[in-house]
């Protein structure tokens, strides 16, 4: 891939997963290349991309649509995440290292603050790393890569379900029973722990899947 082509499509999809692009928005190739100043050529070729993460879906003389998911195709993705970090938290409990749990330690105190200040797209940036050091630690790359490509799907909706009033305090609680699993090397309580964790962000959305589109 081109410098033009993955810079065109790294545009495109940040806006996709931060929502400054909606669901069903039809993307307009002539209107794109003026936007990010490319050919259309290299818009097309970006578009192609992003139709095999399924964050877009391009039709014949239709062009390409930025991918909506049903609530019932939320909750399956949700309901595969959950069992693939359920396997990830056990396995990291059983590998993770004492540096790992300092870098663990350490993100969360940095959450803690930005929650306080209601710094949400931080939170949001931190919690990332927070999962990513636990995918890390789990040795298990096959794992994480498919709950990767689950999260890259379910982007758009994670930041907004911090706003949901209540959710960004439990959130922070269930990511201190993670951690409190993992330092123990408990593997049982780490896997029900994050499973707890997923679940709650799967009730969420159902609760509140109208707002968060």
């Amino acid at each position: 891939m081109s410098s033009q082509t993955e810079y065109a499509y790294q545009y495109i999809r940040e806006r996709i997963l931060d929502g400054t692009f909606k669901p069903m928005q039809k993307l307009i190739e002539s209107q794109l290349s003026e936007l990010i100043s490319v050919s259309r050529n290299t818009v097309k070729k970006a578009l192609l991309k992003l139709e095999q993460e399924n964050l877009v879906q391009i039709e014949n003389n239709k062009g390409a649509t930025i991918k909506s998911f049903t609530l019932e195709e939320v909750k399956n993705y949700l309901a595969i995440r959950e069992a693939l970090e359920g396997l990830i938290a056990r396995s990291a409990a059983e590998h993770i290292t004492d540096g790992e749990i300092g870098e663990l330690e350490q993100l969360l105190l940095r959450m803690e603050g930005f929650l306080k200040q209601n710094q949400f797209d931080e939170y949001s940036k931190l919690n990332k790393e927070f999962h990513g050091i636990i995918y890390n630690a789990s040795r298990n790359i096959h794992a994480t890569g498919m709950v990767n490509m689950i999260k890259t799907q379910l982007m758009r909706f994670h930041f907004r379900t911090l706003l949901i009033p209540g959710r960004n305090e439990n959130s922070f609680n269930e990511h201190k029973m993670i951690l409190t699993s993992l330092k123990s090397h408990n593997a049982a309580e780490a896997e029900a722990a994050i499973k707890l964790h997923i679940a709650n962000v799967r009730k969420t959305i159902e609760d509140n899947y109208q707002y968060l589109l």
